[in-house]
C-alpha cells in the first residue's frame, strides 16, 4: 500500500488538471529506477492507462499505479509534498530505505 498525504493530494490533483489528466479516471505512476547518489531513485509521472502487471492503489482520492518490481521497494511508503525552505516538491517517506541522500530523491536498501 502507498499512502498519500492531504497536502500531496492537493498538489497531485492540481498538477494533473494542469497537464490535462482527469484525477477521477487517470493515474499517478510511482516507480523506482537505478540511479541517484544512493543507488535508487524515485519516479513520479501521470498515466492514462494501467498496464497489465501494475498494482493499483487508491488513497485519499488519488489512484496510484506501481509496476511489480518497484512495488517491492515502495511498500508502506507515504507520498508527501514539501513547500518549505529546503525545497519544493514531492517527498517519499519510505520505511524500507536504509539510507537516503540529502535531497531525498534517492535511497538504498
Amino acid at each position: 500500500m502507498i499512502k498519500v498525504s492531504e497536502i500531496a493530494k492537493k498538489k497531485v490533483l492540481e498538477l494533473m488538471n494542469d497537464d490535462n489528466y482527469n484525477p477521477t479516471t487517470d493515474f499517478v505512476r510511482v516507480g523506482v529506477k537505478s540511479g541517484g547518489c544512493s543507488g535508487l531513485s524515485y519516479e513520479l509521472t501521470f498515466a492514462k492507462e494501467k498496464k497489465e502487471d501494475d498494482k493499483l492503489f487508491e488513497d485519499n482520492g488519488v489512484k496510484i499505479i506501481v509496476d511489480k518490481k518497484s512495488f517491492l521497494y515502495l511498500v508502506g511508503t507515504t507520498l508527501e509534498y514539501s513547500g518549505g525552505l529546503n525545497g519544493t516538491g514531492f517527498v517519499f517517506n519510505n520505511p524500507n530505505a536504509q539510507r537516503t541522500c540529502g535531497c531525498g530523491e534517492s535511497f538504498s536498501l
